[in-house]
């Protein structure tokens, strides 16, 4: 029971900051998401970034426990287990994001950058790197079906991880950016989604994920993982 409560913690948090992206920016007037990125929320005098720092709190927490739920799943499933572990680093990285926020747009344009705006970059690289490692890792952790889903998400990240790349550095000149923040929040949602899915795969699962049987005398463990 105790791991499924862990996996569902992974659905609740998909949950929580698809809500998050709806109630915050709904408590800045001029705040458009169309056109401004996720982290304008929480930028340095930005008017939403301390309710967006509260409200991240627990997703943080529910995407560690989730994490962990992972982890404790994958019993001999190596590949499982190293994704599991990876979730739990890029889940960790959600405590260091409040002692780097950004700045907003017209501080960047002015040269107000500072040490924050750098580590806001390089936790964002980071996560990245983490999360599509952790994407690999599970894909290769089950059968055909969801490996197809897993780089299907992959190829969606990468096109619209691009995309909001090409008009990432008109935001620190304060240059119009109107498409950034959707092909943002598309990758978030799929990012989101998958989170969703490897719970329900998991979840659907029984609570000893290996088989054992016996030949010539010798037991050896099967790995009933075949979605």
């Amino acid at each position: 029971m105790s791991r499924k409560v862990l996996l569902i913690c992974g659905i609740l948090s998909s949950l929580l900051y698809a809500a998050l992206n709806v109630i915050v920016p709904s408590q800045w007037s001029a705040y458009h998401s169309a056109s401004q990125t996720v982290s304008e929320l929480s930028a340095i005098g930005a008017p939403t970034r301390t309710l967006w720092e509260w409200l991240c709190a627990p997703y943080t927490i529910l995407v560690m426990a989730f994490a962990y739920g992972v982890w404790r799943a994958a019993e001999g499933n190596r590949p499982l287990r190293t994704a599991g572990r990876l979730l739990i680093a890029y889940g960790g990285l959600g405590l260091l994001w409040p002692f780097a926020p950004m700045h907003l747009r017209e501080t960047l344009a002015a040269g107000g950058a500072t040490y924050s705006d750098t580590l806001h970059i390089a936790l964002g690289v980071v996560t990245e790197v983490l999360f599509l490692l952790a994407l690999g890792f599970a894909a290769a952790a089950f059968g055909r079906a969801f490996r197809i889903y897993s780089i299907i998400t992959f190829v969606v990240l990468l096109v619209f991880g691009i995309l909001t790349f090409l008009e990432a550095p008109l935001v620190g000149r304060n240059q119009p950016t109107p498409f950034i923040g959707i092909w943002e929040r598309i990758n978030i949602g799929v990012f989101l989604i998958w989170v969703v899915v490897l719970a329900v795969v998991l979840l659907r699962k029984p609570n000893n994920i290996t088989a054992i049987y016996t030949y010539n005398g010798r037991s050896t463990r099967l790995n009933n993982y075949t979605i």
